[in-house]
């Protein structure tokens, strides 16, 4: 039986028309194709015809929107994909709630936010819990986001230092082929970490930080040794990292300190057949009480729409190839050369 026909009226400021409508009326048509429904504007109102269950969840939609363009947003195709995705699966989730919860500003005044569900329980772990291991492709906020809560809560003087580190796997010769000294040589490898700094704090202001060594921006093999108490420290790509070393910087979490630790399982740089330390550390971990693992996926990512559209088809890609192991070879020494 076919669903019954209705139409349903919405008042849209004329201010916000414009950004809900999007340029050309590419959310509203989008909108259309989706959910298979008549959007008819006239004097300030937005009329929707269609089936009754389609017009419920386009009005739904609908004002989502103007609720993010109330609170002063500039609507992006990335908001109604999320909000139609939501919709379809049918989730009880509010984009304008999310876009309540500001975590900072960049030093030109933009906020940052949590754009997705998934990002939303990140930044709330990372709130609640001592370590939070942020596991997902790129594009999902990992990094950015739990640069964003490390300045915040140096601002707010719940941690005296900040501590952001990365594994320089390439930390063998072929560092020796680039100029400088060893910090010029390690500096292209934690270059993403710079540039979120200075995204959010401002170059002179993390520059001043930096001199007084309240931000130490170093590669994982510095931590060895050390006890890092009252700080906030970040580990990112620790899918780089090997069994050893994720336990080696694990075990350096000293008092008052929070620990956030990022990877992407599917962007290896390991040598093939070396087992990740952030694989490992997921398993050995995931029912220790304090720790919590926060999995984002293809549907967190907030860089263009085409990246998302790349990692899914990588996903679906690597779920028909799954990589098989290199098969070990036996070899023995002879003379000055290896037999196999």
């Amino acid at each position: 039986m076919a669903a019954r026909i209705i139409e349903q009226l919405i008042e849209i400021p004329a201010e916000h028309e414009r950004n809900i409508f999007g340029q050309f009326d590419e959310h509203i048509k989008k909108i259309e194709r989706t959910l298979q429904v008549t959007l008819i504007s006239r004097d300030g109102v937005l009329k929707i015809v269609g089936p009754a269950p389609n017009v419920q969840k386009a009005e739904s939609i609908i004002r989502e929107l103007l609720g993010l363009s109330v609170r002063g947003n500039t609507i992006q195709s990335q908001n109604v994909d999320y909000a139609l995705s939501l919709t379809m699966e049918e989730k009880e989730a509010s984009l304008v709630e999310m876009d309540k919860d500001c975590i900072c500003h960049t030093i030109n005044g933009r906020p940052v936010k949590p754009k997705t569900l998934g990002q939303k329980a990140y930044v709330d772990k990372i709130r609640e819990d001592m370590i939070v291991f942020g596991v997902g492709p790129a594009g999902t906020g990992k990094t950015y986001l739990a640069m964003a809560m490390a300045i915040t809560a140096f601002r707010n003087d719940e941690v005296g230092r900040i501590i952001l580190t990365r594994p320089a796997i390439e930390a063998g010769e072929k560092l020796g082929f680039l100029p400088g000294d060893l910090q010029s040589k390690v500096d292209p490898y934690l270059r993403p970490l710079y540039d979120a700094l200075y995204q959010i704090m401002g170059p002179e202001s993390f520059a001043k930080n930096m001199e007084k060594g309240l931000i130490e921006v170093a590669p994982l093999a510095y931590m060895r040794g050390r006890t890092l108490d009252n700080a906030f420290i970040i580990l990112d790509e620790a899918q780089n990292t090997t069994p050893a070393q994720m336990k080696m910087f694990l075990t350096r979490i000293g008092f008052g300190s929070k620990v956030i630790i990022t990877g992407d399982s599917s962007q290896k740089d390991l040598p093939s057949g070396q087992k990740s330390g952030l694989e490992m550390a997921l398993q050995v971990l995931k029912k220790v009480e304090g720790i919590s693992i926060c999995q984002l996926t293809s549907k967190d990512v907030v860089r263009h729409p085409l990246v998302q559209k790349i990692v899914q088809a990588y996903e679906a890609y690597e779920k028909k190839h799954p990589e098989k192991p290199a098969p070990q070879k036996n070899q023995r020494r002879r003379g000055n050369s290896y037999e196999y």
